[in-house]
């Protein structure tokens, strides 16, 4: 109802459909805009791939252990700080 007249069938399905059409809007901007985002992410990425595997092999010469064991627990290292980091500023914004 708008302001005491009670609205059609046709009236009801306008609104309902403008709603609708608003909602998907919004959902379709806010998956737009991760993709991009995590676009920009990969990209970056494939800019420090190279130093990252760089200071890995240094390390792996002064180090006792060979092989990709200790490029695995240095990138796991840097990821799940990565991951604690972005979680705790997303859950602040909420």
């Amino acid at each position: 109802m708008v302001k005491g007249k009670k609205l059609t069938k046709k009236e009801e399905l306008k609104i309902k459909a403008k709603e609708s059409a608003r909602k998907f809007k919004l959902e379709l901007k806010k998956s737009a805009s991760t993709a991009i985002v995590a676009a920009f992410g990969f990209i970056i990425a494939l800019a420090w791939r190279d130093v990252i595997v760089e200071y890995v092999k240094k390390i792996e010469e002064l180090s006792p252990i060979k092989g990709n064991l200790i490029s695995a627990i240095i990138i796991t290292i840097v990821s799940v700080t990565g991951i604690l980091i972005v979680t705790k500023i997303f859950s602040k914004s909420k």
